[in-house]
């Protein structure tokens, strides 16, 4: 005898539906989560280790600031050489860096300063407001700078206290973010710049809370925005600009902030 089992079609259509709305929202969950662990590592993590490793730089660049310099060689080329006539070896760093022509400012000798010997991090930037402490390294390289957590010195531009723009990039936010708050800065605060031997204070005085990325006017040596011209400067002097992203966590505009050399 033939059983005839009525609307069991239907059930095994909606069992099969429910399976796949199940398997879809699994999907998802595991999607949001994969989503959320990079955001955390991006946003969170890469902060930790940043400012970790910059920190640590730091502290062994006024370690090593601390140590008196090393004997000169014989044959080096030193105060102790007796001259030699061997190749002199012209580091890396200074090799690589392309100079900036400097005018003084009126009634003023000209400062001079030669470029870092060392191709990783060669001074620090103390900003007192924020309580910011960076170290600051040649070229604004996105992987081999400003990720380690570092203001990046724009090559080209000025070396910290000479005449011209001593310019900086740093991550606002990621990273160590570094000038994350530098659009709480006021005119008169202080940026500072140790390098060995050396301290430069800059005074802030201006600051131009959105310009376009390609505005390369901010970092020249009399620095004056090439598409906001009412922002910048007219005077030869020594100046410090500190270059950023804005809005916080996009690249769409820059952030900038001017400070003239203190004395």
């Amino acid at each position: 005898m033939r059983v005839v089992v009525q609307g069991g079609g239907r059930r095994g259509r909606r069992a099969g539906l429910a399976g796949v709305l199940w398997a879809g929202a699994e999907l998802a969950v595991t999607v949001g989560v994969v989503l959320l662990l990079l955001v955390v590592h991006q946003v969170w993590w890469t902060n930790r280790q940043a400012l970790a490793a910059a920190r640590k730089e730091v502290r062994e660049l006024e370690r090593d600031w601390a140590l008196p310099p090393p004997p000169d060689r014989p044959g080096s080329g030193g105060s102790g050489d007796s001259g030699g006539s061997g190749p002199s070896v012209v580091p890396e760093a200074s090799a690589s860096l392309s100079a900036v022509p400097s005018v003084p400012a009126r009634g003023t000798a000209p400062r001079t300063s030669a470029p870092p010997a060392r191709v990783s991090a060669y001074g620090v930037l103390r900003i007192p407001r924020l309580g910011v402490v960076v170290p600051v390294a040649q070229g604004v390289d996105k992987r081999a700078v400003l990720d380690k957590g570092y203001a990046g010195h724009y090559p080209g531009t000025a070396q910290p206290g000479a005449q011209g723009n001593f310019a900086l990039a740093g991550h606002r936010n990621t990273h160590g973010e570094p000038f994350r708050y530098i659009n709480r800065l006021r005119a008169g605060d202080e940026l500072i710049v140790d390098v060995r031997g050396q301290r430069y204070t800059y005074v802030v005085g201006r600051t131009l809370a959105q310009t376009s990325e390609r505005d390369t006017g901010v970092i020249a040596p009399v620095p004056r925005s090439t598409v906001r011209p009412e922002y910048g400067y007219d005077e030869p002097g020594a100046y410090i600009t500190l270059t950023t992203c804005t809005p916080e966590y996009t690249s769409t505009y820059r952030l900038v902030v001017w400070g003239t050399l203190k004395g």
